[in-house]
């Protein structure tokens, strides 16, 4: 077999990139890997469930999701933002049934990628996705507020909210409470100004270094806040049985696995979106991606974990480490496996409060306060559905909220898109000339019959049809009643051009 000279320095230069790319992923992975740790127990813990779950799903979404096609840079785990969907679901089906309802989830996400499907949840208003992160966003902040204090939190979103003052009031009263809150705090003030440290110290990640100087002053000073309780890896596997499959034959069962199927793919596609802007390797196969989210989460479910998607924090957190392949989310699964497996009891030592800060800095940063200002005044009306979207995933719950946002978002669009322009041109002889343009549906029927019944009726009328873009049948057959009874001997009202 003959070489010709570029195959061979081709060649040549992928050997020289092999070892440098391997370095590259390597690094990267451990990066991951310290970022992942704490948002994985943190997530689990504000799910209502332990927090091994967490780390279950983060290894799943390195092991798993990482070896599969589709994203090669981006990194899956438990996310903040199916920690209220998930919190509801267990609260309201049990720990035993979470297994089931992830499994349906990812089967569900397999048929909507064999199908490719995938493109087409770039089509959803980003209001509605960013109402829904708000809305996430706020009701895991009130929550978590909660925890910060070692308290127990209201079950709804909105009594988290109104519970806030009797909480705050509660904390002052209480010498174990402020200390649990005061610790929560100070790791929310670590994250904040982690960005502010020289470079050397950045290169911890914030959130690894803000837990890990919580855990060491509650050890250093023997405070008395609540830890995370461990139990082992091995033990937190709870495989589905056939009651918890009994379970999704229920309304409100099949509503959960949708909600879980369609937020997550969402969210993952959005989030595959994002890494792609942030780096010059190959871009990412929706359909693909979500196939490969389908098999973490069936997997997930399998084992009696948390549903994964695909995340930005630690996504980001990969391409900013220099990661080249996908090797180095694979490699960070391989970390979290090692560290639940070998050091199983240094989890029991982090504060609960100390999660919960890092929750709340999260969703935080799920309210898009900036975005909302500019946006009001920009496109007022999707200001208005993303509001919407929040206020009703606050005040009802998760599905209901999306659903609720979706409709609105549909029946925006179907109050701006049917705009019919009436335009009369009267040359004072022969016919009056009316041109009709724009899309008439039959959202815009009053107005439009307005405008032609006020026409004079004692002049023939023509009317020219060629610049609408869209006429539908209840306005053609609208339009045809109107020029029946307003037609003339000798003239014809109507012309319908081409393409109306």
């Amino acid at each position: 077999m003959q070489l010709s000279p570029a195959s061979v320095r081709d060649r040549a230069r992928s050997l020289f990139r092999a070892p440098d790319n391997a370095r590259r992923d390597l690094t990267a992975s451990v990066v991951v890997f310290l970022v992942a740790l704490p948002l994985c127990l943190g997530v689990a813990v504000a799910s209502g469930a332990p927090a091994e779950l967490g780390l279950i799903t983060g290894i799943v979404g390195g092991l798993v999701t990482g070896l599969l096609p589709g994203s090669s840079l981006q990194v899956s785990g438990p996310a903040a933002g199916l920690t209220v969907l998930v919190y509801e679901a267990v609260r309201e089906y049990g720990l035993a049934a979470l297994g089931a309802l992830v499994l349906a989830a990812g089967v569900l996400q397999l048929v909507m990628g064999f199908l490719r499907l995938g493109r087409f949840f770039r089509a959803i208003s980003v209001a509605v996705v960013e109402g829904m992160l708000a809305g996430i966003g706020l009701v895991l902040v009130a929550g978590q507020l909660y925890a910060m204090a070692d308290r127990e939190a209201p079950a709804s979103g909105l009594d988290k909210i109104a519970g806030l003052p009797g909480l705050l009031t509660g904390v002052i009263g209480s010498e174990r409470a402020l200390t649990a809150f005061g610790l929560g705090l100070a790791t929310i003030a670590v994250l904040v100004l982690w960005r502010r440290l020289p470079a050397k110290l950045r290169a911890v990640p914030a959130q690894l270094a803000a837990v890990a100087l919580a855990t060491g002053a509650t050890l250093l000073f023997s405070l008395p806040v609540a830890t995370v309780e461990v139990r082992g890896l091995i033990e937190a596997v709870r495989m589905p049985d056939a009651t918890a499959f009994g379970d999704l034959l229920g309304i409100g069962a099949v509503g959960t696995v949708i909600a879980f199927a369609l937020i997550a793919s969402a969210e993952s596609l959005f989030s595959a979106a994002a890494v792609d802007r942030l780096h010059d390797g190959p871009r990412t196969s929706y359909d693909k991606e979500l196939i490969a989210q389908g098999a973490g989460n069936t997997v997930c479910g399998l084992l009696g974990a948390l549903p994964m998607t695909a995340v930005i924090v630690r996504s980001a957190a990969n391409v900013q480490a220099g990661a080249r392949t996908k090797a180095s989310r694979v490699l960070h699964g391989v970390w979290l496996l090692l560290f639940a497996a070998l050091l199983p009891a240094a989890l029991g030592l982090i504060p609960v409060a100390a999660l919960a800060g890092v929750l709340v800095h999260a969703g935080c940063k799920l309210i898009p306060v900036r975005q909302l200002a500019k946006l009001w005044r920009e496109h007022r009306s999707e200001a208005v559905v993303l509001v919407v979207t929040a206020v009703a995933i606050v005040s009802v719950n998760m599905f209901e909220g999306v659903l609720i946002g979706l409709a609105l978002a549909v029946i925006k669009i179907a109050w701006e898109t049917p705009r019919v322009q009436v335009e009369v041109v009267d040359k004072g002889t022969g016919p009056l000339r009316v041109h009709l343009s724009g899309h008439a549906t039959f959202l815009c029927l009053p107005k439009l019959l307005d405008a032609l019944e006020a026409l004079p009726q004692d002049r023939p009328i023509e009317l020219d049809l060629a610049e609408l873009r869209h006429l539908d049948h209840a306005c053609r057959t609208s339009l045809e009643n109107w020029a029946a009874r307003h037609s003339t001997e000798g003239t014809q009202p109507v012309r319908v051009a081409s393409g109306a």
